[in-house]
């Protein structure tokens, strides 16, 4: 017996959605339904696809193998749908975004939002290599990446350039400064995103060219936290210039070694980018 198109979509989904429930939710059928269609298909592939544990499911190496080709079916049998339904105005759908820089995704959204108000949205803000992995790993239609890899699998449009400031309460003696350098931050605490961002690799690179080293730094996951770190006192933080609201009421100052300009693109697998949603969203981010 050959594995059908129920089981591949199915098993995309799952992946795409992260757990059993929420892709029977996403397909209008019920977890038994795709729980089904997953054990049949492993039954045919004669090896185990999926682990379910505390922190969702993962893949096995296997299924690694069979996702990407079952993702792209999906993608495919979306973009035929729309061609024989014809360009109507969106009013249905769902998109799931993801993104490392918080104010450039939510600006988007926003005016994605007002044009589509109908469209369901699903966001999440990332850390740099998670956010790559994810849109690799074909577990996002599209995101909001600072620096992303070239790829030829990958529409990229770029969408705004910034460069990597320092954070700080206005009522420091720095903030009056026009530009700060890494010894001036040698004897404060330095907060920087988690390990594995952007940032902390533009920053370590940034300390060994210059030959000085911050001396006391503390890791958060987010943008927001770093901003109200740094306003209860905890510290100065490095992040890109005009990230986020959330830092209104803090003082951004240019940090001499990291002068260099950054760019924020949207990026999308091309199979992707040619869907009625994602393409909608490619424009309105771009424009």
């Amino acid at each position: 017996m050959r594995a059908n198109h129920h089981q591949f979509v199915a098993f995309a989904y799952v992946v795409r959605e992260g757990s059993f429930s929420a892709a029977a939710v996403r397909l209008g059928v019920t977890q038994s339904a795709v729980t089904q269609h997953i054990a049949k298909l492993e039954k045919q592939v004669g090896s185990q696809l999926l682990v379910r544990g505390r922190d969702g499911i993962s893949l096995t190496r296997t299924g690694q193998e069979f996702y990407g080709l079952a993702d792209r079916m999906v993608a495919l049998d979306s973009e035929i749908s729309e061609r024989l339904e014809g360009y109507e105005a969106m009013t249905l759908g769902h998109i799931k975004i993801i993104a490392n820089a918080p104010l450039p995704a939510l600006k988007a959204i926003s005016r994605f939002r007002q044009a589509y108000p109908e469209v369901e949205i699903d966001f999440a803000l990332y850390g740099w290599t998670a956010a790559i992995n994810l849109l690799r790993e074909r577990r996002a239609d599209v995101g909001l990446i600072t620096d992303p890899p070239h790829s030829d699998d990958w529409e990229r449009v770029m969408v705004q350039k910034n460069q990597y400031t320092a954070y700080l309460l206005p009522t420091s003696p720095l903030a009056k400064r026009d530009i700060l350098s890494f010894k001036d931050l040698q004897a404060e605490t330095v907060i920087l995103p988690e390990t594995g961002s952007l940032t902390e690799r533009v920053v370590r690179e940034a300390q060994l060219k210059s030959g000085v080293r911050l001396q006391r730094t503390i890791t958060m996951s987010t943008f927001p936290l770093m901003c109200e770190a740094v306003l209860q006192g905890a510290g100065i933080a490095i992040f890109l210039s005009e990230s986020g609201l959330i830092s209104r009421g803090l003082a951004e100052v240019p940090i001499a070694e990291l002068t260099q300009q950054h760019e924020t693109a949207v990026v999308a697998p091309k199979d992707r980018a040619e869907l009625r949603l994602v393409k909608a969203f490619i424009g309105i981010a771009s424009s």
